[in-house]
């Protein structure tokens, strides 16, 4: 074969390698995402004023207790040190990952004794004798990401730790609005317990009441027997009351990591009422609080930069390794200028026969982008439903308060009458203690009214992403300290 022949077939050989490494199949089956931009509440839930709810949303409520508890849940709840970690093996991963970029340099150094054969490749005086070969080297080495292979990689990584951030922080949103749901859960027993304390003194004044007219001759037992009913009836509302408060108590204990004593010097506070004060329209800006949604869609970008990365090895990969040192059997001869070793050379790698191996590894990255996608997308739809069903509890409980309102007002009213007609004489003393059960009746429905709309306000809070931001990590930053709100 001639020398011209020879120089046209080699370069027409290398570019039909090149051609066979870079035959890579079409994505035609891409998932699309839905855009946060274009959500928007049902037309008849209407909300009031934009910029809600702020990150620190359970300081509004002004309550010193809530706010302790809160940095004692952040500070010492298993689930954040949990999310911490998990956010420190994603860190890690994007050190190792930017680690591989650009030169390597390392020190080598090997020392053997060895015994040259006297019949072998070197003669006498080598051959037949012992020698110590000492190889000290500085090597270096280079990998160019000619194909963004690596920096996809990156990518990747980056991705995963925005999204671990993001889960952390959901972590937090989390625990928080469950600590304040638990407090306010026992601040509203506490107060619906004192309020059928009051129920009870009056139905034992009943009870009597009916006893002395019954000996009076004015009364049949029935009505004792009615009002000792009632009695028991509100005796055993009050137990179970007690017992959704020990339940309530030791749930909250749990959330904040506490011990036996942790809640002994919890005080009765009267519950807020609740104020919500929600955007008219819920779009992007909104919902991007949301830190489920923020670690789906990092989810969603790591999972193209895998598909890149996962690309990127089709095509030829090229690295450029060298090294210096000094390589002598004498260590005589160690620190001497002959005895210096040069090298420099590339590598050129051609995936010729793995195209099946990379399509298929290319295939599950791609499956999987599209899996993260439908997830991403069902976290989208179950965002607004969250928002949309809270929003609308709030506003129908805000109309049974309203309801119930008037009947509280009725009751008063009659209390006023009745009382006024027992100081005349015109009515006896049980018709004044019926009119102040049925007030206390009323009391009772309106407390209960009230801590479910603080915790249905909550509720909101929370599936609004509390007011959630997080910075975005970057290669540079991602390596500090997290910190928790």
């Amino acid at each position: 074969m001639t020398p011209k022949l020879t120089q046209k077939i080699i370069p027409a050989a290398l570019l039909l390698l090149l051609s066979a490494c870079v035959s890579i199949p079409v994505d035609n089956d891409v998932l699309p995402q839905r855009d946060l931009a274009r959500v928007e509440l049902a037309a008849n839930i209407r909300l009031a004023r934009t910029g809600w709810p702020p990150a620190l949303w359970w300081t509004r409520y002004d309550d010193p207790q809530l706010n302790g508890l809160v940095e004692q849940a952040l500070h010492d709840n298993p689930s954040m040190q949990s999310a911490a970690a998990r956010f420190a093996s994603a860190r890690a991963a994007l050190q190792s990952s930017t680690s591989e970029e650009g030169v390597s340099i390392d020190f080598n150094g090997a020392m053997n004794r060895q015994r040259y054969s006297a019949n072998g490749f070197f003669p006498p005086p080598i051959g037949g004798a012992y020698y110590t070969e000492t190889t000290p080297q500085i090597v270096a080495t280079y990998n160019f990401d000619w194909w963004g292979k690596h920096k996809a990689q990156i990518g990747a990584a980056l991705g995963e730790v925005n999204a671990r951030l993001a889960e952390n922080a959901g972590t937090e949103q989390a625990l928080v609005a469950a600590v304040a749901q638990s407090y306010y859960s026992i601040q509203g027993l506490w107060a619906r317990l004192a309020n059928l304390q009051q129920v009870l003194a009056l139905q034992d004044q009943l009870v009597q009441d009916k006893a002395k007219r019954i000996a009076h001759g004015v009364a049949t037992s029935d009505t004792e027997r009615t009002a000792e009913v009632e009695l028991g009836n509100t005796r055993q509302q009050v137990t179970r009351l007690e017992t959704q408060l020990a339940r309530e108590r030791e749930a909250l204990r749990a959330l904040i990591g506490g011990d036996a004593q942790a809640l002994n010097n919890l005080q009765q506070r009267p519950v807020p009422a609740a104020t919500p004060a929600l955007p008219d329209k819920l779009g992007m800006d909104l919902l991007a609080r949301r830190p489920d949604l923020q670690a789906a869609r990092w989810r969603v970008e790591a999972s193209l930069d895998r598909i890149e990365a996962d690309k990127a090895q089709f095509y030829p990969d090229i690295n450029l390794t060298g090294f210096v040192g000094n390589d002598v059997i004498s260590f005589d001869s160690l620190l001497k200028y002959p005895s210096r070793t040069v090298f420099l050379g590339g590598t050129l790698q051609l995936p010729l026969f793995e195209s099946g191996r990379l399509k298929a590894q290319l295939a599950g990255a791609r499956s999987q982008r599209n899996e993260i996608i439908a997830d991403y997308n069902q976290s989208v739809i179950s965002a607004i439903r969250e928002v949309a069903q809270e929003g609308a509890s709030l506003q129908g409980l805000q109309k049974e308060i309203d309801e119930q309102m008037i009947s509280t007002n009725a009751s008063k009213a009659l209390l006023g009458s009745a009382r006024a007609r027992y100081q005349r004489g015109l009515a006896d003393h049980a018709s004044l203690l019926s009119a102040e059960l049925a007030l206390d009746r009323q009391i009772d429905m309106a407390l209960q009214l009230k801590n479910q709309q603080i915790q249905n306000e909550i509720a909101l809070v929370k599936a609004l992403g509390g007011g959630y931001t997080a910075p975005l990590q970057t290669p540079a930053a991602a390596p500090d300290a997290i910190t928790t709100k």
